[in-house]
């Protein structure tokens, strides 16, 4: 939102009068005093009226959008976004529109690219960690089933043949998602090999050695 400037008899009289049309407090707003008026004498001679000019401070979401609106623009791409609080710091971003599919990118790479993205712009210089998950056509939960059934069939084929699989290289989530599935599975244990971003998972007969790392 651009500034909004207000005046009033005092600069706090200004300055609430400007709180309540942003509808935040005074914690989320800059403040800035462009003149801090004057009683005048008697309050009549001279009298001057004070003014303020202020700005609801752009939160982490604020950032996230504009970002992604940015980018969206550059691409001819029109999207509806829906912001979810899962807990504490913690946002999925739900993206709605025609042609998502150019979102995902091949096994969700793009969609990966952008979240990337998204989370070091609002965390930059931030203390503290805010997580955004983006998400569109309900990909992420459509692709931890996909993940899951693999991992349960390759446990089968390294129990039946005793020999080890590889999995192509995964990011960090998906590659929890195979050991997390696997991991109460006797038959078999799971580890990652390799540096990032071609770290693969290792599913290993029991009789192998190997721990899951």
């Amino acid at each position: 939102m651009d500034f909004i400037e207000k005046i009033g008899r005092t600069v706090e009289e200004a300055i609430t009068e400007g709180l309540i049309e942003l509808g935040v407090t005074r914690d989320n707003a800059e403040i800035e005093i462009l003149d801090k008026g004057s009683k005048g004498f008697l309050g009549l001679v001279g009298f001057k009226m004070a003014k303020v000019r202020l700005r609801k401070k752009s939160d982490s979401m604020d950032k996230a959008i504009d970002f992604l609106k940015g980018i969206f623009e550059k691409m001819d791409l029109e999207a509806e976004i829906n912001v979810k609080e899962r807990d504490k710091d913690n946002y999925l971003m739900d993206l709605k529109g025609e042609n998502m599919g150019i979102l995902i990118g091949k096994r969700g790479q793009t969609l990966d690219s952008l979240q990337y993205l998204v989370n070091l712009v609002i965390n930059k210089e931030k203390t503290k960690f805010v997580r955004i998950t983006l998400d569109t056509e309900n990909y992420r939960e459509r692709r931890k089933e996909t993940l899951e059934n693999l991992a349960k069939n390759l446990a089968k084929k390294v129990n039946t043949t005793k020999r080890n699989v590889v999995l192509e290289p995964m990011n960090p989530y998906e590659r929890r998602i195979i050991h997390s599935t696997l991991q109460n599975d006797k038959s078999v244990k799971t580890h990652s090999e390799g540096d990032e971003p071609y770290r693969k998972v290792v599913i290993t007969p029991v009789n192998n050695g190997k721990n899951p790392v």
